[in-house]
This record gives C-alpha cells, sequence and structure tokens, in this order.
C-alpha cells in the first residue's frame, strides 16, 4: 500500500535500483531500500510484526526529496543522445551503474512529477544537438556541379530565382482595338510581329510592321526589323503609341529601285546623264565607302517660327545640308540641319492641318531626345509623294546601310528553307492556269489560243443558262442569288464599307504605296454602285464598278458591260490574274487586323 503513490520515475532510476534485488519475488520488504530496512527494525523488534506504515512513508518521502535533487542536477549537466537518454559512457564515469532490464509490469508508463523548467531546458538541449549531429545532404548528380563547387548540398549552391527582364508594351490596330503584351528587353520588331501574327491568327507574309506613332506631334515611321521594341519605347511620350499593320513598301526599293530614285533627285544621275543603272544605284548607296547624294528643292520650316522657306537641300551620309546662296555646294555655303545617328525619320500626317505646309507631302526628322518637343523637330516638305519617297528612303540607307538588306533577306531566306520541308503548293498566277478540254474520256490541254478564248465563251454561256434555271425553279440557298451576290462581298479582307475617299487614300499610303495595292468600297455618289481604289506609280486612282442586268440577271461591270461578274469577288479574283482595263493587276489588298 506505501508503494501505491510510488512514481514510475524513481522505480527506474539507477541510485534506487541498485538496491532492489531483482531474483526475488519482488515481496514489499524487499522493494524498500537498505535505510528505510534499518529504521523498520529500530522501530520494530520483532520482523514478523506488522511494519510502522506512517513513519515508513514519512521516511521514504524524505528519501525521494534527495533522490529527485540528485536526479535533476545530473540530468541538466550529462549530455543527451537523440532519442533524450544519458550517454552511457557518462554514467559509467560519474559513478552510476546503468540501467538493468526491467519486467514488463515495471515498463508502464505512468505520470511523471517533473520540473516544467527542467523538461523544457531538456527539450532544447535535445533539439539543438539533432541539428547539429545531422549529416549533410549528399548532391545526386555531382556531374552537374563546376570543378570548383562542392558535390554536397548547400543553401548557397541552390538556383537562386533570376530576376527576369520583362517589359509591358501596348500594342493598337487600326480598327481601335489593342492588346498588352509582356516581352522581353531584347525583343526586336520582327520578333514582336510574329508573335502578333501567331496571336491574331494571321497570314504571314512577311509584310506586318510595327508603327511608331505620334498623334499629338502627327508623326509615323515603321521601326526595323532589327530595332529594340523596348529601347524605341524608351524615347517616345506618353501619348505615344505602336500601331500594328501592314507596310508593303517597306522594301520595296530593293525591288523596284527605279521608281525609288528618280534622275532628278540623285547627284550621280544628274552627272553621268543617267548612265548609271538602277541596281548598281542601289550598291552605291549600300556601299559604306561611297559618297551618293541627294539634291533638289525642298520647303524648310525655320525653328520657333510657323513660317516656310524653299531651299536647296542636301541629303549625305554625313547629315542633311541646305545651302544659304542658291544651290552651291561649297562648303562655306552649306549648313547642318540635322544629323543621321542621332535622329529617325518620319513622315508627316496632315501636314498642311498641322504645320501650315504648303504640301501635304511633309516628312520630320526627329532627334531621339526629344519627346514633345515640337521646336526641336526638322520639318520639311517635297513637291510629290515620289520625292518624299525618295528623301525617306535615302535616309534609311545612309542610317542602316546594309542592315536594311539582311532584313530584307533574311524572312526569303526562312521561306526557302521551309519549301524543302513542306509540300509544293499550287501556285495561282496566270501561268499556271491553261484551258482544258473534258468533253471527252481524257481531258486534254488547249493548245490553240482561239479554241481556248472559244471555249471559254461557251463555258460562260452554258454558265448562264444553268444559273437563270435555277432562278425559275428556285434556288437550294436560303438566299436569292441576286441578294446572295449582293452582300457575299462583305465578309472579304479587302471591302471596307462606306468610308469617304480621304480614307481610302490615308488607308494605301500607310500601308505602302506599291503597285498593285486597293480596296473596294461603297460609292458615295450611286448608293447601288462600288469603287475600286488602286494604287499605281505611287498615285492612287478610283474605278467604279456599276452594277447592269440582263435576261433578269445582275452583273457587276468595271468596263460599261464589256466583262460582266455576278459577284465583287469574281471581279476582284478575275482582276488579280488579267490587268483588263486597269493599270496594273490587283495585288496587295489594304487590310485591318483585330487584335
Amino acid at each position: 500500500m506505501a508503494l501505491a503513490g510510488c512514481p514510475d520515475y524513481f522505480l527506474h532510476h539507477p541510485n534506487y535500483q541498485d538496491n532492489v534485488d531483482r531474483a526475488s519475488a519482488h515481496r514489499p520488504a524487499d522493494m524498500i531500500g537498505q535505510g528505510f530496512q534499518q529504521s523498520s527494525h529500530q522501530n520494530s523488534p520483532n520482523q514478523d510484526d506488522d511494519v510502522d506504515l506512517e513513519a515508513l512513508v514519512n521516511d521514504m518521502n524524505s528519501s525521494f526529496e534527495s533522490l529527485y535533487s540528485t536526479c535533476s542536477t545530473q540530468s541538466e549537466s550529462a549530455p543527451l543522445l537523440q532519442n533524450g537518454q544519458f550517454i552511457r559512457s557518462h554514467i559509467q564515469t560519474s559513478g552510476i551503474a546503468p540501467m538493468q532490464p526491467t519486467s514488463p509490469r515495471q515498463k508502464v508508463r505512468r505520470s511523471q512529477p517533473m520540473h516544467i523548467l527542467a523538461v523544457r531546458r531538456l527539450q532544447e538541449e535535445e533539439q539543438q544537438l539533432r541539428t547539429s549531429s545531422l549529416p549533410a545532404i549528399p548532391n545526386p548528380f555531382p556531374e552537374l556541379c563546376s570543378p570548383a563547387s562542392s558535390p554536397v548540398l548547400s543553401p548557397g549552391s541552390l538556383p537562386q530565382d533570376q530576376p527576369t527582364d520583362k517589359n509591358i508594351i501596348k500594342i493598337c490596330s487600326e480598327d481601335g482595338t489593342s492588346k498588352v503584351v509582356e516581352i522581353p528587353g531584347d525583343m526586336t520588331a520582327r520578333d514582336l510581329c510574329q508573335l502578333l501574327v501567331y496571336k491574331s491568327h494571321c497570314v504571314d507574309d512577311n509584310s506586318w510592321s510595327l508603327v511608331e506613332y505620334h498623334p499629338h506631334l502627327g508623326l509615323d515611321r515603321s521601326l526595323e526589323d532589327h530595332e529594340h521594341v523596348v529601347q524605341v519605347q524608351s524615347t517616345m511620350a506618353s501619348e505615344s503609341k505602336f500601331v500594328f499593320r501592314k507596310n508593303y513598301a517597306k522594301y520595296e526599293f530593293f525591288k523596284n529601285p527605279a521608281n525609288f530614285f528618280p534622275e532628278q533627285i540623285v547627284a550621280w544621275c544628274q552627272e553621268t546623264n543617267g548612265s548609271i543603272p538602277p541596281s548598281q544605284l542601289l550598291q552605291n548607296f549600300l556601299n559604306s565607302s561611297s559618297c551618293p547624294e541627294i539634291q533638289g528643292f525642298l520647303h524648310v520650316k525655320e525653328l520657333g517660327r510657323k513660317s516656310w522657306k524653299k531651299q536647296y537641300v542636301f541629303l549625305r551620309r554625313s547629315g542633311l545640308y541646305c545651302s544659304t546662296k542658291g544651290n552651291s555646294k561649297e562648303p562655306r555655303h552649306l549648313q547642318l540641319l540635322a544629323d543621321l545617328e542621332d535622329s529617325n525619320i518620319f513622315s508627316v500626317i496632315t501636314s498642311k492641318k498641322l504645320y501650315s505646309a504648303p504640301t501635304d507631302f511633309g516628312f520630320c526628322i526627329k532627334p531621339n531626345k526629344a519627346r514633345n518637343e515640337t521646336k526641336e523637330l526638322r520639318l520639311l516638305c517635297a513637291e510629290d509623294e515620289q520625292s518624299r519617297t525618295c528623301w525617306i528612303t535615302t535616309f534609311r540607307l545612309f542610317k542602316y546601310g546594309m542592315l536594311l538588306y539582311q532584313n530584307y533577306k533574311i524572312p526569303r531566306q526562312r521561306k526557302s528553307l521551309l519549301s524543302h520541308f513542306s509540300t509544293p503548293v499550287r501556285s495561282i498566277s496566270e501561268n499556271s492556269l491553261v484551258a482544258m478540254d473534258f468533253s471527252g474520256r481524257i481531258g486534254r490541254v488547249i493548245d490553240n489560243p482561239v479554241e481556248a478564248q472559244s471555249a471559254a465563251m461557251e463555258e460562260g454561256h452554258a454558265w448562264r443558262k444553268r444559273s437563270q434555271r435555277m432562278n425559275i425553279l428556285g434556288s437550294p440557298s436560303p438566299l436569292h442569288p441576286n441578294a446572295l451576290n449582293s452582300v457575299i462581298h462583305r465578309t472579304q479582307p479587302w471591302f471596307h464599307g462606306r468610308i469617304a475617299r480621304e480614307d481610302s487614300h490615308r488607308m494605301i499610303i500607310q500601308q505602302g504605296l506599291v503597285d498593285g495595292i486597293f480596296l473596294l468600297r461603297d460609292s458615295q455618289s450611286n448608293p447601288k454602285a462600288f469603287v475600286l481604289t488602286l494604287c499605281h506609280h505611287q498615285k492612287i486612282k478610283h474605278f467604279q464598278i456599276l452594277p447592269c442586268e440582263e435576261d433578269g440577271q445582275i452583273f457587276f461591270s468595271l468596263d460599261d458591260g464589256s466583262t460582266k461578274f455576278t459577284d465583287l469577288i469574281q471581279l476582284v479574283e478575275f482582276y488579280q490574274l488579267n490587268r483588263g482595263v486597269l493599270p496594273c493587276k490587283l495585288k496587295h489588298h489594304c487590310t485591318i487586323v483585330a487584335l
């Protein structure tokens, strides 16, 4: 009964177990220490008598207190293993006997009355010992480490998150929509155009361009393919923006240099009486060792004033100069107007309205450091569009040189490489279309031009008879053929609805004044007619498409009924293959993409 309140902590303690007889049957008298037995013998003359329990409990309590104080002192100074037990070597050197195996009955765990502070201190020491004794984690991939690095993983050897150089760019379209893209700092204008073509599901024909547009200044220019977009954006004002649109004339001067460099403007042509071929002239512009020159009269706006003055201007590799005395080229009469290195050339939109220019063929040389300062702009004005295009193209050639030619060649080299791995696509041109006769069992090619023309006329008459028969019997389509033919063209990218004549001019000028660029629109004077707007030799012309009726069928004609078409799609496809009454074939259509 006296041992019922004794905790197991003291029963398992080494100081207490030394005096316990483990070979006995664990009688109550054997489980009492030697000091307790002597005290009990002194109080009781006969061993067979009952034990004085009250005296025995008092002696046990006093002995427990001394034992607990000794145990707590040793536990604070003794080192611990990872599982919280005492180190065996320390126990032996301190004179304490090691623990002996206990019976299953003694292994039963009960409450342990220990001081909270002592337990917390033991837990802290145990945690420190575990942390310091953990082995280093071996690197499972030592071959990935550099020779100087350790094959053991450490916090410093782990890969750190590198800061990503990402920039937010807002791209606008001509229809008013916009898209925000995140690009790296070294992305070029060509790569960004490729990204936008992919995201917008456009046809990649290497004619897309990124335009730097300043609406408050009325300036725009197409970025060169090698220019970094983020670097250009750093020189732009908050009102400026990038526009994604077509530009067919970006490298057109490599194909037709004679249309871009008139003889009366190029200095070498004047000196040699126009004997230099166009190809040789272009090589002279690309060759940095040569010294070509563009010269002619231009309207120059005076700095800080609204007045314009007509002067003789020279464009060289060293810069843009004007002569203070007529057309003299002497160095003492030349005045520097602008430098080519730290400047870019822009086209001026509505130069008459914004800057009171004599003509609408204005261009501007803008320093890169100038953002909103109109006084730092060097504004000039040409007499016609061909002269303005010549000055702008020569400025680009003098500044970038062979870089422009590389930009022109790269997409064509990629196209030639891809053509070897792709299936051959049938080319739709006048050379690939031939007349065929399928009246017999086996089709044959009609070589005789007269026979081919008669076969085409017979096929046309037969097709018209079939269409008239369908009108009488009823068309299987939900719309009447006449109604369908009158609206089917509105789904085409070359049709732009009811836009003004000036808007059609602006769209063609922005997307490049090259031969064959066109668009179709509704006529403003005749509600039943349409207008074909076409560019030829950098001049914009308009052709009216009138409806005509024959045998109850509505046709469309461009030449007063000589050539008739059931809808505008057939008309456009025909003039893409045949020039007819037009000055050139239809080649590029103006389009607007929604981002």
